[in-house]
C-alpha cells in the first residue's frame, strides 16, 4: 500500500534533509512543501519546527521522527 507522504520544509531546513534521506533509505516516494511558498499549508498544518511530515492528508511528525515510528506510521 503506498502513502502520500509530504515534507513540509523551509528553504534553510538541515533536519528536513536527514527526514528526506531516511524515507530514500525507506525507498518512500514523498513530496517537498516549501512553506514559505505555500503558506497554505500552514493554515491547514500549522506546524512550529520544520520538517512536518503529512501522511495521507494527515500531520503525524514535526522534527525528526525515529526511524520505527515513521516506519509504523507507514506500514
Amino acid at each position: 500500500m503506498s502513502h502520500k507522504i509530504e515534507i513540509l520544509t523551509t528553504p534553510s531546513c538541515e533536519n528536513c534533509k536527514i527526514v528526506e534521506k531516511m524515507l530514500n533509505e525507506l525507498k518512500m516516494s514523498y513530496e517537498i512543501i516549501d512553506v514559505t511558498e505555500k503558506p497554505e499549508y500552514l493554515e491547514r498544518y500549522p506546524i512550529f519546527t520544520a520538517p512536518g511530515i503529512v501522511i495521507d492528508s494527515k500531520l503525524e511528525f514535526t522534527g525528526i521522527p525515529k526511524k520505527q515510528e515513521l516506519l509504523k506510521k507507514l506500514s
